[in-house]
């Protein structure tokens, strides 16, 4: 282990897959990086919502009606989609731990600034501003994933995946629990208090960082991975099939409580208290779809998962059509449980898939080592790159709400065209993924790995 940039600490040689290597070494390491990840991506997932929580402490003294309240969740989440593209650079660049503190540091950024603008009498293009600084929590996702995705072996990949990911969008839940507890306790026009607890907490999570992570040398020497991944044409399958998923659950958890207060006349402290409830389950239940997929197959579990979401949006529909608060609240919520475990199980089909393309090379005489590091390689980029994409969806889901009410006052048209998506992506996991048979045999002991 050398030292490397910003007095970082580097790993040269790194075999997870190697039984012996990962009892002796690796599962310590990779767990501990692990769980300092998910502190820090916590905390980012905390400050890219901020806006989404924001709003709802908006009152008439704010000048800011419903749909310009929509578009502020919609920039925070196409900033926070397009950063992930230089932050899974970031991670090959710089090193997994050194690209975690400093990420962690750039969150100080539009904490420190909504605390000296987030007032009454603020012009609405200073929000527009605010919720863009804060898509830098967006980005620490990417970087997070495709960094821890390097340390694990691949019968483990859906579960740290699923966990990595799952608890840090609890920073979705937990912020908006937070906002609950704050606007109970000290009303409405207070939402600065929230500032006060992230602030010092983003320093906290960068001197974890610093101290329990190391970078891997097999990932920071690699600069072509990203050109590779754009090449395949699996990269922008994964895409299209993440936007149903993880898409669904950030854009989501931006909108419940906004969608609440609008359609159904819910006060500040009425929405936040149920808001904080969907997007809790779902990251709870991410670790899961991981799971499930190690050991269904993450094909076979996103294909029905994303027909139970499509259920789960007619459930909305049927919902608001018969003006039922405690119906549509449940169809809502079960929108958050089927993405959460659609986020676990469609993130690990992605080195699957890469894994199963080198087991088939392998099969027809390829050098195994360098072929299972190319299939890494290209895996790491490519989560990165499909995380951007997927989190576009955020976007769509907000911009498709603030259309939705703007001409309908009702969100019924963008539920429709939620299902239909999700059929879509349903029928696309089908034919492309969950139809094919696991017919490489590399080894026996590898059959169960070919599995997408």
């Amino acid at each position: 282990m050398n030292r490397g940039l910003v007095q970082g600490r580097w790993i040269g040689h790194w075999e997870p897959e190697d039984p012996g290597f990962w009892e002796r070494t690796g599962k310590k390491i990779a767990n501990r990086n692990l769980w300092a990840s998910i502190l820090v991506e916590h905390v980012g997932f905390s400050v890219w919502t901020l806006w989404s929580v924001f709003v709802v402490f908006m009152g008439p003294e704010y000048g800011v009606d419903a749909a310009g309240k929509f578009f502020l969740g919609a920039t925070a989440t196409l900033v926070g989609a397009i950063l992930r593209v230089p932050y899974t650079f970031a991670v090959a660049r710089f090193g997994g731990r050194n690209w975690t503190v400093v990420s962690a540091l750039l969150l100080l950024i539009p904490t420190i600034a909504a605390a000296f603008v987030l007032q009454p009498g603020t012009p609405y293009a200073v929000f527009v501003v605010m919720a863009a600084l804060a898509g830098f929590g967006g980005g620490n996702f990417a970087s997070s994933m495709t960094n821890i995705n390097a340390f694990f072996p691949e019968g483990r990949k859906g579960t740290a995946l699923g966990l990595n990911a799952g608890g840090g969008n609890l920073g979705v839940a937990l912020i908006q629990l937070l906002a609950l507890l704050t606007i109970a306790t000290a009303g409405a026009g207070q939402p600065k208090i929230l500032l006060m607890i992230y602030i010092p907490l983003i320093v906290v999570c960068a001197v974890v960082a610093a101290f329990s992570m190391e970078n891997l040398s097999s990932v920071s020497n690699d600069k072509g991975a990203m050109k590779l991944a754009l090449r395949e044409k699996d990269t922008g399958i994964m895409s299209f099939l993440y936007i149903g998923t993880f898409g669904s659950s950030i854009g989501y958890s931006f909108a419940f409580g906004l969608v609440l207060q609008t359609q159904f006349g819910r006060t500040p402290l009425q929405a936040a208290a149920v808001t904080f409830i969907g997007p809790l389950l779902g990251s709870f239940i991410r670790p899961l779809g991981g799971y499930l997929a190690d050991r269904l197959g993450g094909a076979r579990v996103s294909q029905w998962n994303f027909v139970l979401m499509a259920v789960a949006a007619l459930v909305c529909i049927l919902a608001s059509g018969a003006d039922s608060l405690a119906l549509f609240t449940l169809g809502f919520i079960l929108l958050f449980v089927f993405s959460g475990i659609g986020n676990g199980s469609t993130y690990k089909m992605i080195p699957a898939i890469f894994r199963r393309q080198a087991l088939g090379r392998i099969a027809a005489g390829a050098a195994e080592g360098p072929t299972m590091l190319h299939a890494r390689r290209v895996s790491g980029a490519a989560i990165g790159l499909i995380s951007a994409v997927g989190a576009l969806g955020g976007l769509a889901i907000n911009l498709a709400f603030r259309q939705s009410f703007a001409a309908t006052k009702s969100g019924v048209p963008a539920f429709w065209a939620f299902l239909a998506f999700y059929l879509v992506c349903a029928v696309v996991t089908y034919r492309v993924y969950a139809k094919q048979k696991a017919t490489v045999r590399a080894a026996p002991d590898r059959s169960a790995l070919a599995r997408v």
